[in-house]
């Protein structure tokens, strides 16, 4: 078992931490928030002062933050605190270029690092079954995953420094823009005449299918299970898909890839957001569509 630091104890850090908890690692968190220290302790973690207490002589650090700049400044912070040898997982969702200059100042310090963000949820980070994708060196990858597989479901090898990070904004961009074109038939089938489980019938057996219909079904009824059976709750909320599909588009732009549908796809989500649904699911976004 592991002697872990866990940096960002928020909605998904606070669960992933109580996971390698009860699997029998010793994890002490730190979060800049009470609430989020809370949670922290409510997962079974010692609670440090900061950040540097936080990853002293600790075997494995896993940072789970905001954005590129928050991720940065804590490498920057505990560079003098770090043991050489150990192992740095951040599993944020943050720019390619950032999570590539974060394997430079980890190498720097003596550490091994993977950039692993998560795709699942919040429900898929209480139960242990976040999909992690993960980019590095073999050597890294492979004292990675068994530290990954009590949060996880699946975890994919991506390639090498910020492969992971490029694998979750391409995922997303394509969950954005099928969910979109989802919820456009389904609001296309209802003026037409279908009821909503007529056509998921349809389209869940036919070449249509997708995650966004059979699993995540953007109307209530035919998938319990989805948000739109709870109001829109959030499991996946618009802002945090907003920033993925900005991410998306930033690095496409680095690369000059056309990505004409991703870039529709965040102008919908950002005027969506902007309307003050920000903290909706993002499957809300039918309700751009009925309003019409």
């Amino acid at each position: 078992m592991s002697n872990i630091a866990f940096i960002g104890l928020g909605n998904m850090g606070a669960p992933m931490a109580a996971n390698l908890v009860k699997a029998g690692h010793t994890v002490t968190g730190f979060d800049l928030t009470d609430a989020g220290k809370e949670a922290g302790r409510a997962a079974g973690c010692a609670i440090a002062g900061d950040v540097v207490e936080a990853v002293a002589d600790k075997d494995v650090i896993i940072t789970m933050l905001p954005a590129g700049k928050h991720v940065l400044s804590v490498y920057e912070e505990i560079a003098g605190a770090v043991k050489s040898g150990s192992l740095m997982i951040d599993s944020s969702t943050i720019d390619v270029e950032s999570a590539r200059v974060a394997h430079e100042k980890a190498l720097a310090m003596g550490a091994m690092s993977v950039d692993a963000p998560v795709s699942g949820g919040i429900m898929g980070a209480i139960n242990g079954t976040l999909a992690f994708m993960a980019g590095g060196s073999d050597e890294a990858l492979d004292a990675a995953t068994p530290i990954l597989e009590p949060m996880a479901g699946k975890i994919v090898r991506c390639g090498g420094a910020g492969a992971g990070q490029a694998a979750k904004v391409c995922n997303n961009m394509i969950l954005a823009v099928t969910m979109i074109g989802t919820c456009e038939a389904f609001e296309l089938g209802r003026r037409l005449g279908l009821t909503d489980q007529a056509l998921f019938d349809v389209v869940s057996n036919a070449s249509g299918q997708s995650w966004s219909t059979t699993t995540y079904c953007p109307v209530p009824g035919p998938v319990p299970t989805s948000p739109a059976n709870n109001d829109y709750k959030p499991g996946f909320a618009v802002d945090l898909m907003l920033k993925d599909l900005k991410l998306s588009q930033e690095a496409a732009g680095q690369v000059e890839a056309s990505t004409p549908l991703g870039a529709q796809a965040t102008a919908l989500y950002e005027a969506f957001s902007q309307a003050g649904h920000g903290g909706m699911d993002f499957s809300g976004i039918i309700k751009t569509l009925q309003e019409k």
